[in-house]
């Protein structure tokens, strides 16, 4: 068995080039992580020094619920994992079952379907150290899990929009009151298109379209049918969105057009 953090090969990839408008094929070292790799990674977080952030600390302890084989069981464990942050934030400590699944995780063989959704859970969450700090880190880390939520049958449903507030005597003058949102939403597309700069526009099932931000840099490389494609947005910092496809790599920057 391949114990390594990582393997490296040398392998062609095709990088699209938004200044040449094409897509161009390239021999690079790609780094390969594998289950056995997250297991390691998750070893050496744990031995970072004592000055490490808490934010360090959560994830080493995320990447430890690897070999927890229910999925419900392991959430819980990806939840427990956040305490080293609420701690930090002076927040409630997390129920004691999700902390005595993080000191012990149950032993376990978790599904391939299952391995690869947590895979990508852990990169959505190692992403947040890009952009987050704080607060605001450890709700991009709840955030990071909505694909487990949505497999659980455990997302927040998308609630309609409330109907304007009438003016009668006892509210005139007041401030009205704001609208509350769901903190993310999941749908599947049913349509996306590709501008001359590769910046992608994609229409929901639910009526909504969302377009790539021009400063974004991740190039999307989907060739599947739309319906193949579940995606998730999430609130992200200063009133911006995240916008992942369930199954894939990658986090994009979006905005609605409608």
């Amino acid at each position: 068995m391949n114990t390594s953090l990582h393997s490296h090969q040398m392998r062609e990839y095709s990088r699209y080039d938004r200044a040449k408008g094409q897509w161009q094929q390239r021999r690079c070292n790609i780094t390969c992580f594998t289950s056995a790799g997250f297991a390691l990674l998750a070893l050496l977080l744990a031995n970072i020094s004592a000055e490490a952030r808490p934010q360090d600390d959560v994830l080493s302890a995320a990447f430890k619920c690897a070999a927890i084989a229910d999925l419900r069981t392991w959430l819980d464990c990806y939840y427990g994992s956040a305490q080293a942050q609420r701690a930090a934030l002076g927040m409630a400590p997390v129920p004691p079952a999700q902390a005595s699944l993080v000191a012990s995780p149950p032993s376990g063989s978790p599904p391939p379907q299952d391995t690869v959704l947590r895979d990508d859970v852990l990169r959505s969450a190692l992403d947040c150290n890009r952009t987050a700090q704080g607060r605001k880190w450890l709700d991009c880390y709840y955030d990071a899990a909505e694909p487990a939520r949505v497999r659980l049958g455990l997302r927040t449903p998308i609630r309609s929009a409330a109907s304007k507030e009438v003016i009668t005597s006892s509210n005139f003058g007041l401030q009205p009151k704001q609208e509350k949102t769901p903190a993310t939403i999941s749908a599947r597309m049913t349509a996306y298109a590709f501008d001359q700069a590769h910046l992608f526009t994609v229409t929901l099932d639910n009526g909504e379209v969302w377009q790539q931000i021009a400063g974004d840099d991740r190039v999307a490389d989907w060739t599947k049918r739309a319906s193949a494609y579940t995606v998730v947005i999430s609130r992200g910092m200063f009133g911006s969105y995240n916008f992942r496809v369930l199954t894939r790599p990658g986090l994009y920057k979006v905005h609605r057009l409608r």
